[in-house]
């Protein structure tokens, strides 16, 4: 495993205008080519967090699809990030993390933001996602989810002796600054419990909904030290995730040796 570069694209999404946002965010990653391994956009890129952007909710085979896999092979790079996808299940927020090699995996976001009725609306994901990507093991997760530990909980992979399920957590994230401390306290929370990097990219500036957003977005490292951290401005930060470090403070600090067991049950 190598050092691995991740982007954080920390913008200000634009309120229900998905053409639009695929123009500001492609212009934001268009001088990264060459210089990442990795490109993080934030939760709902296409039309902020939005309950009402369901009527609009595309598909599959719609442009913000092709859009990110067409931004992954003109960069080189992975590029992950999440929109609503209308499916014969429903819509869900779904996370995409587009390769440049055409590959496209995707994660629902398993924990719908009740507080925002976000549960009424959409549909809920089951299924946490690997990705396997220049050699590291990544957890991509969405926003409300960073509030539930059991379900990021990493453990020894049993089909690989010696190691954990991921190297990498991301989370993707419309978090208002009303509550960034959570946030900023949860990011760190999740590094330290999961023996890995966390990458957390939140977005900024004001929604239509009227909420204020901080960005405050920030890679930890396995210590919940942060490696880098952004302030509230809209700007891209490229960080290099250190393999050899993370390798050593597993073998230093085997704390996943004394996990518990479990196994998580359909509510």
């Amino acid at each position: 495993m190598h050092n691995l570069r991740i982007s954080l694209v920390q913008g200000a999404t634009l309120w229900h205008d998905p053409a639009g946002n695929r123009d500001y965010y492609g212009h934001l990653i268009g001088g990264l080519r060459g210089t990442t391994d990795l490109v993080l956009l934030p939760e709902t890129f296409t039309s902020g967090f939005s309950n009402e952007a369901i009527g609009n909710a595309e598909t599959m085979d719609g442009p913000t699809v092709a859009w990110i896999r067409e931004q992954a092979q003109r960069l080189d790079a992975a590029v992950a990030g999440s929109v609503q996808l209308r499916t014969e299940q429903g819509v869900f927020n779904r996370l995409l993390f587009a390769t440049p090699d055409g590959e496209l995996h995707t994660y629902d976001k398993r924990h719908l933001f009740r507080y925002a009725n976000e549960h009424e609306r959409y549909a809920a994901g089951r299924e946490r996602l690997t990705v396997e990507w220049k050699g590291w093991r990544i957890c991509p997760q969405v926003c409300y989810d960073l509030r539930f530990p059991v379900f990021s909980r990493n453990r020894y992979d049993v089909e690989r002796p010696g190691a954990l399920d991921y190297d990498l957590l991301l989370y993707v994230a419309n978090w208002p600054s009303a509550r960034a401390y959570p946030w900023k306290t949860l990011l760190r929370a999740r590094a330290i419990e999961n023996l890995c990097y966390v990458a957390g990219l939140n977005r900024v500036g004001t929604d239509g909904n009227g909420l204020h957003y901080s960005g405050d977005s920030a890679v930890i490292d396995f210590l919940g030290h942060p490696v880098s951290e952004c302030t509230d401005e809209e700007m891209v930060v490229t960080t290099t995730l250190l393999a050899e470090e993370l390798a050593a403070h597993r073998a230093r600090f085997p704390a996943m040796l004394d996990g518990d067991a479990f196994e998580l049950k359909e509510r």
